[in-house]
């Protein structure tokens, strides 16, 4: 084994039962990547220098090739069913072995990092692959351990990588040739027949969201900033519902903009850096997100880019919906030192309503907000996940992230609950969907009223207006906002058709309540209580 790099730890690859005579690339950074890929044809520099990039089939998450092991030590912890699909230890140890031999035939990649900025809960992740471009996109994804840290560091979970490796569904059990599978006794992910880079990080979060809740801390598929005045707010939301983009804000401080911790006293980031949707990105309602796709280190996937001036077309979606762009969470200026803040004054739950029946903004109740977090309505955009049509899909996500919670959808939400009661927390679901009509009649909601309306709950300017109830949903609806124009706060008003509007605020309504009969007998008759008026 050819061990190259500066930083190899004295755990090596023999750990992992991997041992052979080709090269091993240890904790490199952007520069060799960079170097590494292009030469294996895997990427091409962009105007400014990012490295471009593409996944091939895939360039969404595999849903349907998600499974976790059913093994004795966790196998009564996991919410069994569609969410988390069951695969037996034997044909995961099938995978393994398979990944295991093609991996031992291929120069390979390994990262040491860390999931989680505090180092009290966070979790030490290897990542390995025959891929450098990936190798880069993990690095800028995860936190990177001081240098101190690297020459024993001793992973507690392992990532097996083999994105162009197809396994046989029919000798391991598997849906297709793609595999993303975790074993909680064995603290190994494999993932094989996907070069969508998103998996990896994604199945970071899985790990956590399983460990942390024992430990009393409520983990968040969520992004965070903080205000002048030291108050942090936490933004829900599936991919497509704005959580990178809002939490970007120049007014004030990022700490991250997809996972966290809420622990007793702060909030902090599992992640050491950004995953942004960049399709139709604007400079100008975007800017802090539109620079890094400019910026050398930034991995940018499926982005469409000219081959002689190496310009990028941000709004060419010919090769997929969901272009992303990776980079380090220090490409964004104005971010949170450690990646740590403290406890949130306000919670907002971000969806994206392909129905335009939702208003733009809402004020809940802790009842309500527990409703709509179990809940985790918004709508599937194109490209987010494989198989989507053209148009979106309207979804019930539990907690604002379904395919990444492990646990019973409860042991979320009574943290939740508990936690915005110990800490006197205002919450608020925002509408980043569509206004004036369903999905292709209607518009999409303009950013800048979003911006003003999150700005005014943040800061307090809607403490001092007039709010309505909403018949069908019974939050509360401000009635105005500065700089926002007042007849889109009345969802209603906005279609040409009212009649229109009630029938299909009616169809919406019908489907939340029969979405939450799964729920009920896990909440209190406060909860039951706080959902949509039939």
């Amino acid at each position: 084994m050819n061990n190259i790099g500066k930083y190899i730890s004295s755990v090596g690859l023999d750990h992992h039962n991997l041992s052979h005579d080709k090269d091993i690339f240890w904790n490199m950074g952007a520069e060799v990547l960079y170097e590494h890929s292009i030469k294996q044809g895997l990427g091409i520099v962009g105007k400014g220098g990012a490295l471009v990039v593409e996944t091939g089939v895939h360039t969404g998450r595999s849903a349907n090739d998600k499974f976790m092991v059913k093994e004795d030590s966790s196998k009564d912890n996991i919410w069994w069913g569609k969410v988390n699909v069951e695969i037996s230890e034997e044909n995961f140890d099938k995978i393994h072995s398979q990944i295991l031999n093609y991996l031992q035939e291929r120069d390979l990649y390994v990262q040491d990092l860390y999931g989680g900025t505090d180092p009290a809960y966070r979790i030490a992740v290897r990542a390995i692959s025959p891929s450098p471009w990936h190798s880069l996109f993990i690095r800028n994804l995860l936190v990177r351990p001081e240098v101190a840290d690297l020459a024993d560091f001793a992973p507690e979970f392992t990532i097996l990588h083999a994105p162009e490796m197809k396994v046989d569904p029919k000798e391991v059990g598997t849906n297709s040739e793609t595999v993303i599978t975790l074993n909680m006794e064995k603290k190994l992910v494999l993932i094989a027949g996907t070069s969508y880079a998103g998996e990896m990080k994604k199945s970071v979060f899985s790990i956590l969201n399983y460990l942390l809740p024992e430990k009393g801390i409520m983990p968040m598929h969520c992004s965070a900033n903080i205000g002048k005045n030291g108050d942090t707010a936490i933004f829900f939301g599936l991919s497509g519902t704005g959580k990178t983009t809002l939490s970007a804000d120049p007014e004030r401080t990022l700490i991250g903009d997809d996972e966290h911790g809420w622990s007793d006293t702060s909030v902090f980031n599992f992640e050491g850096g950004c995953y942004a949707k960049v399709i139709r990105l604007s400079e100008e309602a975007e800017p802090e997100i539109f620079a890094t796709t400019h910026m050398f280190g930034t991995v940018l996937e499926n982005v469409v880019i000219d081959p002689d001036t190496r310009e990028l077309d941000l709004d060419d979606n010919s090769k997929a919906e969901n272009t992303r762009a990776a980079y380090p969470i220090s490409s964004i200026p104005g971010t949170t030192e450690g990646g740590v803040g403290g406890l949130p004054k306000n919670i907002i739950f971000l969806t994206a309503d392909a129905f335009g029946v939702m208003p733009p903004m809402a004020r809940l109740t802790p009842e309500q907000a527990m409703y709509h977090f179990l809940s985790g309505y918004t709508a599937k955009v194109a490209g987010t996940e494989k198989g989507l049509g053209k148009e979106p899909q309207a979804v019930f996500s539990t907690c604002f992230g379904a395919p990444f919670m492990p646990r019973h959808p409860s042991v979320y939400g009574n943290l939740l609950r508990e936690k915005i009661a110990k800490n006197e927390v205002t919450c608020w679901l925002v509408n980043t969907g569509w206004t004036g009509g369903v999905y292709g009649v209607g518009s999409r909601m303009p950013i800048k009223y979003t911006r003003a309306l999150l700005h005014g709950a943040l800061d307090g300017t809607l403490n001092d207006v007039e709010f309505r109830t909403d018949p069908n949903f019974g939050f509360e609806i401000p009635t105005s906002c500065p700089g926002v124009d007042t007849a889109i706060l009345d969802p209603r008003s906005t279609w040409e058709d009212g009649a229109a509007y009630d029938e299909k605020a009616a169809h919406l309504v019908k489907l939340f309540r029969e979405n939450f009969k799964e729920y009920e007998e896990h909440v209190d008759d406060s909860v039951k209580a706080a959902g949509p008026i039939l």
